[in-house]
């Protein structure tokens, strides 16, 4: 049965101001989530020169060996907070992904990092699907779009302070404090989750017709039904694929920008910290902010504005990140950067927005749980892991280059993602009004 839709031409209607402060403390989570997640990548060069590890290996750990937990037991997590409390699921992940946080703090090998990186994983699986739910649920048809797109800001800010917040810790004491520190706020933030958010009906905010359908004598649909039925339709399936392209490199981007500006391009930690969270956050927000407003008015006259929105995007994004990766100075890199790390992100709301309107009420944490499965095996597990390995194979013939040589193999993977995303709008186009459903 499908969820409700905005109607094209139609007034949304306005959510309440509890919804607004569900989406401020949702987007607070998001961000320490992604901080988390990030501060790898932020800290990889003090964490190289400590415990000896290789390009190829914070590739594994950033990207393989984290994705591997993060993805697949989100669908198990998903299924459950369909069927349970998704405030409280919420609030749980939080608490121990925040606490193996801490634990990256205190790892004296690479084999304990790993272990640790492992940890944070299985706890983030439990971070996104839930939020994703919960805010479609206190914000009404067309308006789930600008909201998502708003929650969607947490990783770019959790990114920005991240490199804000880890560089100088790392830079004033050590890169264990940061890992430490962080852990700790996360804590406490799982603890205020799990006091204050009020869990939402399902379903309550969405047109009658669905809801007494959800709600009426048809059983909750299993979690074979759902995930047969999430693959078996083409736009779910081919949006979940385009995404997964479009994560290989900005994952793989994530990783390892930071590595690239400090021993290629001549960043400093201190410089890190201002100029390229200034550059990343603004950027990043921007292209996450607009995207979402966007596609609000966009798809009320066309679902294809799904697809589209996205390949546009990365169509321009392409020329200004050949330009950061030639550019021999990091102050030219970062002016070339801010465009791409804007309109990479252009897939990210409409993503979650058509999943979220294209299934039932109670299949949305599962939904969004295997949209993630597909785009973060894809582009967390082996972006990250591809890139640190064509580095490494660079390195006898570009050792001071290595890589920059890596980072150009990425254009490809800009070609391949915009064609994923007008496959996608072939199929939305394909698609009758009336299959809207799993």
């Amino acid at each position: 049965m499908p969820a409700a839709a905005a109607v094209p031409g139609a007034q949304a209607a306005r959510p309440g101001l509890r919804a607004w402060i569900v989406l401020a403390v949702l987007c607070f989570v998001y961000v320490l989530n992604f901080l988390d997640r990030q501060l790898l990548s932020i800290l990889a060069k003090p964490i190289q020169d400590e415990l000896g590890v290789s390009d190829g290996q914070l590739g594994l750990i950033g990207g393989l060996y984290f994705a591997m937990f993060y993805c697949i037991l989100a669908i198990p997590v998903g299924w459950l907070a369909d069927r349970s409390n998704r405030v409280r699921v919420l609030a749980f992940s939080c608490g121990l992904w925040s606490a193996a946080t801490a634990a990256c703090g205190m790892a004296s090998s690479y084999p304990q990092l790993a272990l640790a990186r492992m940890a944070v994983g299985i706890g983030e699986a439990g971070g996104v699907p839930p939020s994703y739910a919960i805010i479609s649920d206190y914000f009404p048809p067309g308006t789930r779009g600008t909201a998502l797109g708003l929650f969607n800001l947490g990783p770019p800010i959790g990114a920005a302070l991240g490199v804000a917040f880890g560089a100088s810790v790392a830079a004033a004491y050590s890169w264990r404090m940061a890992f430490i520190w962080v852990g700790v706020v996360g804590v406490m933030t799982a603890a205020g989750v799990w006091a204050f958010i009020r869990e939402p009906r399902k379903g309550g905010l969405d047109a009658a017709p669905a809801q007494a359908s959800m709600e009426g004598a048809a059983p909750a649909p299993g979690f074979a039904e759902t995930c047969r039925g999430f693959f078996a339709n083409p736009v779910l399936r081919n949006m979940a694929l385009a995404c997964g392209a479009t994560q290989f490199v900005t994952y793989a981007m994530l990783n390892f920008t930071v590595l690239m500006l400090m021993r290629e391009k001549g960043m400093s930690l201190e410089e890190v910290a201002v100029w390229y969270a200034l550059v990343f956050g603004l950027g990043s927000a921007l292209g996450m902010f607009l995207s979402g407003r966007l596609i609000d008015r966009l798809a009320r006259r066309s679902r294809t504005a799904y697809a589209y929105l996205p390949a546009a995007g990365l169509a321009l994004a392409i020329p200004f990140f050949i330009g950061f990766v030639s550019a021999g100075r990091w102050e030219l890199a970062l002016l070339f950067l801010f465009l791409p790390t804007g309109l990479n992100y252009f897939y990210l709301s409409p993503a979650v927005t058509l999943v979220q309107e294209e299934v039932r009420p109670d299949q949305r944490v599962l939904s969004g749980a295997l949209l993630l499965l597909v785009m973060n095996l894809i582009g967390l597990g082996f972006g990250p892991t591809y890139l640190g390995m064509a580095s490494d194979f660079f390195r006898a013939s570009h050792p001071d280059s290595s890589l920059q040589m890596a980072f150009y193999t990425l254009v490809p993977f800009y070609l391949l993602a915009i064609g994923l995303f007008l496959l996608l709008a072939r199929s939305i186009r394909r698609q009758p009004a009336r299959e809207k459903q799993l």
